[in-house]
């Protein structure tokens, strides 16, 4: 990575700490209201991690999970028992993962190493120059990891080997997040900075490229727009969020806008058929109409309490908090149906769903398996 770039990632990086320890008293959590559950649900297992201090993402497949902590432990579990199946160490402490097809996992270190393991045991590991905050995706025998540059790399999953390089000309500024890397049909999506962009998979050239969230602001900081992951794969769109910018969907056959609108947020979004979601930087939540963009509804019930990235299933809605708790939304008006506890530390990243059973992992590490009926 160039030396201009790492230090003023690095700077965004300080400066955002440092306006959270000086600036004004954050607003106070909206208090939880009573609740008379409207549906059943229990918790069904839970299992030991080890702390989780990195943008964990969890991997999901073929009736299992796929997690690691911030140590460098890689574990996978049945979600429907947490009879754990393999259990790995990537031999470093994680600044990136998961990513797993199944039977390969990877994650990337903080000493900007890529490790792969099959079902556990460590395969193979190579040197980044980059940087890396995106979980990796394993795909088709690949292993494709998107750098805070914007770069794009393709190895091969058995050896190593690298197969090819995609790089956007660079910007001044990147984001120290998560961004958009995802397999739709036959194409590799990925987020390069405001721009959506589907790459072959084989040979990394450009199929398509849309741009979704338009920068604003007087200056770099403000100025950044970066897709942030998780996006939401519905058919054939896909829907994503633009840093404090936009939220949009983009017809991943055609590779165009179908639309987007401008709003703040940081974190992902989820969709189904008929609606995508995400809370704001307020912890305000929003359902947008997934064909037309127009606002289907507006929740103020939960701001300001560190909202995880969504999950939709079925007829609910669900993010964690900051204090653990798990929330059963209405998807259709976000009026709260179920409400369950963990171990009182923050969710990580996005719930996800594997069968009939919904996990979520809390920063102390905790990982969790609910159950609704």
């Amino acid at each position: 990575m160039r030396p201009r770039v790492a230090r003023l990632a690095v700077a965004l990086l300080v400066a955002g700490l440092a306006a959270c320890s000086s600036g004004p008293e954050k607003p106070k959590p909206t208090p939880l209201e009573p609740l008379k559950a409207q549906i059943a649900g229990r918790q069904v297992w839970s299992q030991g991690l080890g702390s989780v201090d990195f943008p964990l993402r969890i991997a999901s497949g073929a009736g299992a999970v796929v997690l690691a902590s911030s140590d460098g432990r890689v574990i996978a579990l049945a979600a429907e028992t947490g009879r754990e199946l393999w259990r790995g160490d990537a031999d470093g402490k994680l600044s990136a993962g998961v990513g797993s097809d199944g039977r390969y996992a990877s994650v990337v270190t903080i000493g900007n190493e890529l490790v792969v393991l099959d079902s556990g045991k460590p395969l193979w590991r190579t040197r980044l120059t980059t940087r890396v905050v995106t979980p990796p995706l394993v795909a088709g025998e690949r292993v494709f990891v998107l750098g805070i540059d914007r770069s794009v790399q393709a190895f091969d999953v058995l050896d190593g080997r690298k197969l090819w390089v995609q790089q956007r000309p660079g910007d001044p500024l990147t984001l120290l997040q998560p961004g958009v890397l995802l397999p739709w049909k036959d194409t590799l999506v990925v987020g390069q900075g405001p721009r959506l962009a589907g790459l072959d998979p084989l040979r990394g050239s450009v199929r398509w490229d849309t741009t979704v969230a338009s920068p604003r602001g007087t200056n770099e900081v403000e100025r950044l727009a970066d897709l942030v992951g998780p996006a939401a794969r519905v058919g054939d769109a896909v829907c994503v969020r633009g840093f404090q910018a936009a939220v949009g969907c983009v017809n991943a056959e055609a590779g165009t806008l179908a639309w987007a609108k401008t709003t703040g947020g940081t974190n992902g979004v989820a969709a189904d058929e008929q609606l995508v979601f995400s809370a704001d930087a307020t912890d305000r939540i929003t359902a947008w109409k997934r064909a037309s963009g127009e606002v289907a509804w507006t929740s103020e019930r939960m701001l300001h309490r560190g909202l995880s990235s969504p999950l939709v299933v079925g007829p609910t809605l669900v993010f964690g908090d900051f204090e653990g708790q798990v929330h059963f939304l209405d998807r259709s008006n976000g009026a709260p149906l179920l409400r369950l506890p963990t171990d009182g530390q923050p969710i990580v990243g996005a719930p996800v769903k594997v069968g009939t059973t919904i996990v979520a992992v809390t920063r102390r590490g905790t990982v969790f398996a609910f159950r609704p009926e």
